[in-house]
C-alpha cells in the first residue's frame, strides 16, 4: 500500500482588498484567453472601483509586483497595467511656449 500525502494547497495571491477592490484584476488572472480587449475593459472597470484617496500609480506598481512576479509576465492584464502606469506618469517635457502653439 502506498501513503499518499495530500498536495500542498496551490499558493494563493494575496492582494489587499484596497488595491484590488473586488478582486477584478485577480479575477482577470484566472480567465483563460483574455483579450487585450477584455483586460483593458477590466482595468477601466477596477479603475472606477478604487478608492480616490489611493494613488493608482502606487496601486498599480504594487500589483504589478505580485502578478508579473509570479510568472505572468506576458499576460495581458500585466500588459494593461503596464500601459496604464506609463499613462499615468504623463509626457516628458516641458509644455507651453511658442513651440507648443506653433505645433513643433
Amino acid at each position: 500500500m502506498t501513503d499518499f500525502a495530500p498536495a500542498p494547497p496551490s499558493d494563493p495571491i494575496v492582494v489587499d482588498p484596497n488595491l484590488d477592490p473586488g478582486g477584478l484584476i485577480r479575477e482577470s488572472y484566472h480567465i483563460e484567453g483574455l483579450s487585450l480587449v477584455e483586460a483593458r475593459s477590466i482595468f477601466l472597470d477596477w479603475a472606477i472601483k478604487l478608492d480616490p484617496k489611493l494613488d493608482p500609480a502606487i496601486a498599480i506598481r504594487r500589483l504589478l509586483a505580485v502578478y508579473a512576479g509570479r510568472g505572468m509576465a506576458d499576460h495581458p492584464m500585466t500588459q494593461v497595467l503596464t500601459d496604464g502606469l506609463g499613462k499615468l506618469q504623463g509626457p516628458q517635457g516641458r509644455r507651453g511656449g511658442s513651440r507648443a502653439r506653433r505645433g513643433v
